[in-house]
């Protein structure tokens, strides 16, 4: 299974470059800590090897050993894990469900460093980050632009314009997600061309397609909204680079056309899926763009900044996210995140990580119903935006996967098709 080649190849291809990394940065550590720098580099990297070594080997996954918040949680989810009727009583790294090792390795990857200060906040991912967001200049100067064009007269659109515009953004903000580092093993994934120019012929590979849905959820809590009750839009956010900045002029649009009266964005407390955006990747890209020399782009970053200013946009990162439980559990382990959640009028679920986790990971037949694989997580109405890089996928017509299948075998890990899936909730 593609769980089986993650889990052989990937994955330690990913241990390789961030033990590479923390390499290459040696003499930035010795000049910024001295000496103290340079052992905890070292011992940051013979943890690292270590780790690479018992993934390789197929050993036991071990508990947890540090201190940081989340260990006691991510210990139960070991005994979880142990106890299962139908497991083999000891999880290993080739004997256990592809989702929780995979977690687990990028929470080990994050004791590696935050057990050894004074690196203890460097990302050993950031520059992967950066790279794809300049990478990716061309595309994001496109979008840019396009928005701050559209600006000008969204005032004067009329709502079936107004929809034409929001389908478009919206589609911009799934085929972003196509830009995964984690996908990639850390090799290159920007974006080139320009997003906007293909969405015609990508229409046939969204298999499941439900804009209308989320266009008319938005379109009546804009007209049943009151003085005392704002509509709320929030943001589960996937990669940084260009993937992000679709999200935010998606956002942006939101507010802009009055769809919306807040946005808030879901990021990773720490480093997280190689690419996966945190508090530090979403105030950089902002900060990116303000200060861009091309008038579009920094006039969108110095927007962006006035609205998080003004309270109308809100980063969050909650611990949850980065947790091994898939979103079933999320009322029972993290019942503050899911009240806050209770509070939207529409979640928008981004990538593949986030479906894996909304649908549990499971190998569900393709018809079953998207409401059935959410197993009672439904906190607002929501929508996954995800291009399809794991085998799991649900919601489809009957027969639908099948033929799919039989003219592209790989058509559930290539990231060519996406899906724009709704679920009303209760």
């Amino acid at each position: 299974s593609f769980a089986y080649f993650t889990i052989k190849d990937r994955l330690p291809q990913i241990l390789t470059r961030v033990i590479d990394t923390l390499h290459r940065h040696k003499n930035e550590f010795f000049e910024e800590h001295g000496e103290k720098g340079v052992e905890a580099e070292k011992r940051a990297i013979s943890f690292l090897s270590k780790l690479r070594n018992e993934l390789q080997t197929d050993k036991p996954v071990t508990p947890l050993e540090d201190e940081l918040p989340d260990a006691a949680l991510w210990n139960q989810y070991l005994d979880y894990q142990r106890n299962l009727p139908n497991g083999s009583g000891v999880p290993s790294w080739f004997q256990s469900p592809w989702l929780y090792v995979e977690c687990y390795m990028y929470r080990r990857i994050h004791a590696a460093l935050a057990q050894n200060p004074p690196i203890d906040n460097f990302d050993v991912f950031k520059e992967g980050k950066a790279q794809n967001f300049f990478e990716s200049q061309e595309a994001v100067i496109a979008l840019c632009t396009y928005f701050q064009e559209l600006l000008k007269n969204i005032k004067d659109l009329d709502e079936k314009q107004l929809q034409e515009e929001f389908f478009k953004l919206l589609q911009v903000s799934l085929w972003g997600n196509k830009c995964d580092l984690s996908f990639s093993a850390g090799q290159g994934s920007s974006q080139k061309s320009n997003p906007l120019q293909s969405l015609e012929n990508m229409v046939p590979y969204i298999l499941v397609n439900d804009l209308e849905k989320v266009w008319s959820l938005l379109v009546n809590a804009k007209k049943n909204r009151t003085e005392r009750s704002n509509v709320r839009v929030d943001i589960i956010l996937d990669n940084a680079g260009f993937e992000l900045v679709s999200d935010l002029v998606l956002a942006d649009f939101l507010l802009s056309s009055k769809l919306a009266d807040e946005v808030y964005f879901h990021g990773k407390s720490i480093p997280w899926y190689v690419s996966d955006t945190t508090k530090h990747d979403f105030n950089w890209t902002i900060k990116q763009l303000g200060s861009a020399n091309h008038m579009w782009m920094s006039r969108c970053g110095i927007n962006w900044e006035g609205n998080l200013k003004k309270g109308v946009w809100v980063f969050c990162d909650h611990m949850f996210w980065t947790l091994p439980h898939d979103f079933s559990s999320m009322s029972e382990v993290a019942p503050d995140l899911y009240a806050e959640l209770q509070k939207s009028n529409l979640l928008l679920f981004k990538g593949d990580l986030n479906y894996r986790k909304l649908t549990g990971d499971r190998k569900w037949e393709y018809s079953v119903p998207f409401h059935q694989a959410l197993n009672k997580f439904h906190p607002a109405p929501l929508c996954s935006l995800r291009t399809l890089k794991s085998d799991t996928q649900v919601g489809l017509k009957p027969g639908q996967g099948e033929q799919v299948q039989a003219s592209e075998p790989e058509w559930m890990i290539s990231g060519k098709y996406g899906v724009v899936q709704f679920d009303a909730g209760l």
